[in-house]
Formats: C-alpha cells, structure tokens, sequence
C-alpha cells in the first residue's frame, strides 16, 4: 500500500462461480488501473463450492496478493458468508458486490466520486432489470411492504447491498452483532444519509442462479423479522377482528333461528367451513410467532458467522486468528 493513499475495499461472495471469477477480477483490476489514487483489495469467500471456483480462486491469489480469499469449510447459506467477509475489510471505504456480474462493477467509479463528495453511504438501486420480470415484481412488492411497516424509516426500495460504505458506517455495523443479519435492513437501521445510485441490473452470463423459492422466502422473512414487529401485530388485530366477526355471527344466527324456529335449519356447512377456516388462520400465524421465536433461538446460541478453513493473502495474525 502506497503511503497517503486512501485504501478502498471491494467484497463479494460466491458458490460455484466459476464461470464469472475471472471475468470479475479482471474488470475489477481495469476499474482500479483508471482509479490510480486509490489502493484496493478484493474480499471473496467460498462457499464451499464444487464447480472449480476455489481453483480458479487459488491460481489468480497466487499471482496477486491484492486478490484475498476466504475458503469456508461448508456452505453457511447466502446471509452470514458474505457478511463474514465483509466484516474483514480495513479500507476507508468498502464497495460490496456480487460475484454473478449482475451489478457492474464498472458502477464503483461513480461510488468513488459520490464518495469524495462526502456521501457515506452510496446505494445502488435497481431502476430496471434484464432479469425474470415475475421475480422483479414480487420484490417490488416486498420491498413496498417493508417499507411501510419496517421500524426504521429509510428502507430502500430495489437495493440488493450493492453500494459504498465509508468506515464510520463499518465502525457502527462491527457494534450490531447479529449472527444471522440482514444487511439490507442494517444500512436504514444505522441510520446514514444515503446516496441513491440508479443502474441497469444486467441478465446473468454465466453459471446459474442460486435463488429459489426457500433463499429468497428465508431472506423476506429475515428482513420483516428483524426489522418489524408488524407480522404479530397483524396477528394481535386478525384475532380480535375474527373473535368480533364470530361474536356478530353467533349472534345473527341465535336471532334468525329464535325468529324462524320451525323453518330454518343451521346445517353442517357452515360449520365446517368456519372449522377450516379458523385452523388455517390459526395455523399461518402460529407459523410468524414460530419464525420470531427461531430469530430469539438464533440470538441465543451466539454462534460465529462462518467456520474459516483457509485465508489467502491475508496477514499472518488474522490466519492465526481463523484457524483452529
């Protein structure tokens, strides 16, 4: 690192990459040849991946020591690996991406300016993507949902955590010792001004996604779980709204049936579908309060983000650290 130099360093995650790693560093190294004020180095942890990707890792470390590298001994899922190596980076400032090419890094040179203008925090907020159009409309209307009814009140609508974010915000994520944190859901909670940043969400080139139906529901319900209290609240205002309804309806019925004694029979049907009803309302929020009780379970155990099996072009004090 050359001395006065501001240090600037980029993070990402991956499993089974291998199709994109190479194309990404080197974009990366291109990026940085035209920012020549800056050092950098580029955070990226394994997920345990199976496809290739840790060689191609292990061979571009081995021929640039700016390239660090993080090996997990297992793949720890899509929210506490990339944190985990987050969390690693020492610049004055930390650019996190992902490994697929879907967020251009190219975008870091305006991050940059931004930056120096005095933004702490720059977030880059999808105005349009090339990707499934059904996917892209269910996140708008989660992101509406969170929005309206999270604690903070700066959600960012369209915003995956490609951004800058200045040490002093780094310095205030390091207090928020969550072991399973929704990083989105952290930026409006610490609380910054954010520099809005719109871009194109490119169309994957290579390799395959890995969302899916249960990634992307564990990743909606950890962002409402953390950061509102809005899904027991509706489960509260449902049960005094229905027990009301019930009370209306036992009441309608107990009249009619004095009214019409002879005529009017109650039959089977109501019942049961009153029954059903009642067991499935029940059961959808018996299924919320379970999901804050898993979040109080996570908390509880306190255990670490990642188990390290092997850091690339780190110091030797921090393998020290990560190594049994």
């Amino acid at each position: 690192m050359m001395p006065g130099k501001k240090k600037i360093s980029v993070v990402s995650s991956c499993y089974n990459e291998a199709d994109n790693l190479a194309e990404l560093w080197d974009r990366l190294q291109k990026v940085f040849a035209q920012e020549r004020q800056y050092d950098f180095e580029f955070i990226i942890a394994d997920n345990f991946s199976t496809d290739g990707s840790r060689d191609i890792l292990r061979a571009l470390a081995a021929a640039d020591r700016r390239l660090k590298v993080i090996f997990n001994s297992r793949n720890f899922g899509h929210i506490r690996s990339p944190f985990n190596a987050l969390l690693k980076a020492q610049g004055d400032a930390v650019v996190v991406l992902c490994s697929d090419l879907q967020e251009p890094p190219e975008l870091i040179h305006e991050f940059l300016r931004k930056w120096e203008q005095g933004a702490r925090v720059v977030a880059a907020v999808r105005q349009s993507t090339k990707a499934s159009f059904l996917l892209e409309l269910g996140r708008k209307a989660y992101y509406y949902l969170l929005g309206r009814f999270a604690d903070s009140e700066q959600v960012i609508h369209n915003f995956t955590g490609f951004g800058l974010y200045d040490r002093c915000f780094m310095q205030e994520l390091r207090r928020y010792r969550d072991p399973y944190p929704y990083f989105r859901g952290l930026v409006s909670e610490i609380g910054y001004p954010v520099s809005e940043l719109p871009f194109v969400q490119e169309a994957r080139k290579g390799g395959e996604s890995k969302n899916n139906f249960l990634t992307l529901y564990d990743m909606a319900m950890t962002g409402f779980v953390n950061h509102s209290k809005l899904p027991l609240r509706l489960a509260v205002f449902c049960g005094f709204v229905l027990a009301l309804l019930s009370l209306l309806t036992a009441i309608f019925y107990l009249v009619y049936k004095l009214i019409h004694w002879h005529t009017f029979a109650l039959g089977l049907a109501p019942l049961v579908i009153g029954l059903f009803f009642f067991a499935g309302v029940q059961l959808v929020f018996t299924g919320i309060i379970g999901e804050y009780l898993g979040a109080v379970w996570t908390q509880v155990r306190q255990r670490p983000l990642v188990t390290e099996e092997e850091l690339l072009n780190f110091n030797e004090d921090t393998a020290k650290e990560a190594l049994p």
